[in-house]
């Protein structure tokens, strides 16, 4: 009989662990019932926060800078970087994480610390960037990010255009010649789960707006101001697939920095090594804090247990909230999820006891998968 090798394979349970503590507990549960189990770790990520401590927890090397934040204040940001790649995640420079409780600034958030970010990893050398988008507390169409490399964005008077997308309305020239001429030799791969285009009814404002503070005023008035920055940038860009990703920072990548844009999990588990470790798996586990709709759709979760079908490798699933139905599972390649939920059906009791929970959970798989 084949000995058992597992792979887990994890994203992070948002707001009780992260992807490395969510293996951690998954790796102890397993090896209650089956001590000296064959574990292989991988946490994973989808482009969106916790990109860079994905690439961490794979071998990459943690570095910091100190950039501007999403309101103007300075704020410390982490990328990672193993040889001449690096994973520059927008969210630690430009996320809602930098946002006081209950403080907003739909209008004039700035992405202008992402494109910091993305200089420091051109000074670190790098000429393969990949630029995890998502978690975002602007919808600026990655003017800031740009502005800080190098362009200039006019009003009609020749003076700089004030941060954020609301400003954008007054827009008058754009000067990408300023542009640091680095970028022109770098392979920057716009890694996200989201391919909704800049504007309109499936656009940043209308679709991702409020969750940073917008009211229906601010959407419509974000709305006109980034098809007016995307009519002065280019015309016809603006429905470009993941133009839309983290308030339109896609779009600035896209448009201005010559990006390509690709699926964020398929990116990072190329990024992290992930096929290798596949290839010495004879079951992998997976996850993530819901398994809902959303995760069909481009998540960590899905983007594993297809990589996995493909190889014919069996996938079990752990989470915090089972939303799916079992045919759902079944189609995306996976052949049973163990929610928390089950375990402890108190929503904040399970967010608050995640981990021994998780324990149990994989316990529950060692017996079903593994024992015997």
């Amino acid at each position: 009989m084949e000995t058992a090798r597992v792979l887990v394979a994890a994203d992070k349970f948002k707001g009780s662990l992260t992807a490395v503590q969510v293996a951690e507990r998954v790796t102890a549960g397993l090896r209650r019932v089956v001590p000296g189990l064959a574990v292989e770790t991988l946490p994973v990520a989808d482009g969106g926060d916790g990109t860079v401590a994905a690439a961490v927890a794979a071998g990459f090397e943690r570095r910091e800078a100190r950039v501007t934040g999403p309101l103007g204040d300075p704020v410390t940001a982490a990328y990672a970087l193993r040889g001449d790649t690096a994973v520059v995640e927008m969210a630690e420079a430009s996320g809602l994480q930098h946002l006081p409780d209950g403080v907003f600034a739909p209008l004039t958030a700035t992405t202008y610390g992402s494109g910091e970010l993305l200089e420091a990893a051109l000074e670190a050398g790098a000429t393969t960037i990949v630029f995890g988008v998502g978690g975002s507390a602007t919808t600026d169409g990655g003017a800031g990010m740009l502005a800080a490399l190098g362009a200039r964005f006019l009003d009609a008077d020749g003076k700089p255009v004030a941060p954020g997308g609301g400003p954008l309305a007054t827009l008058a020239e754009a000067d990408l010649s300023g542009l640091d001429p680095r970028l022109k030799d770098i392979d920057l791969v716009l890694a996200s789960d989201v391919d909704n285009p800049l504007t309109g009814p499936k656009g940043a404002p209308e679709v991702y707006g409020r969750q940073k503070g917008a009211s229906e005023e601010d959407i419509a008035v974000l709305d006109a101001a980034l098809t007016h920055y995307a009519s002065v940038l280019g015309p016809d860009t603006a429905a470009l697939p993941g133009a839309g990703a983290a308030g339109g920072i896609g779009y600035g990548a896209l448009v201005a920095l010559g990006a390509r844009f690709r699926p964020g999990i398929e990116v990072m588990l190329d990024v992290l090594g992930f096929a290798p470790a596949l290839a010495r798996a004879t079951l992998v586990i997976t996850g993530e804090g819901s398994l809902d709709e959303q995760t069909l759709h481009g998540k960590a979760p899905a983007g594993v247990a297809a990589a996995a079908r493909a190889a014919g490798i069996e996938v079990v699933a752990v989470c915090g909230r089972l939303a799916l139905p079992p045919e759902a599972l079944e189609k995306a390649g996976i052949r049973r999820a163990y929610a928390l939920a089950d375990l402890e059906p108190d929503p904040a009791v399970s967010m608050a006891q995640a981990g021994p929970l998780l324990e149990q959970a994989a316990e529950s798989i060692a017996r079903d998968f593994l024992a015997g």
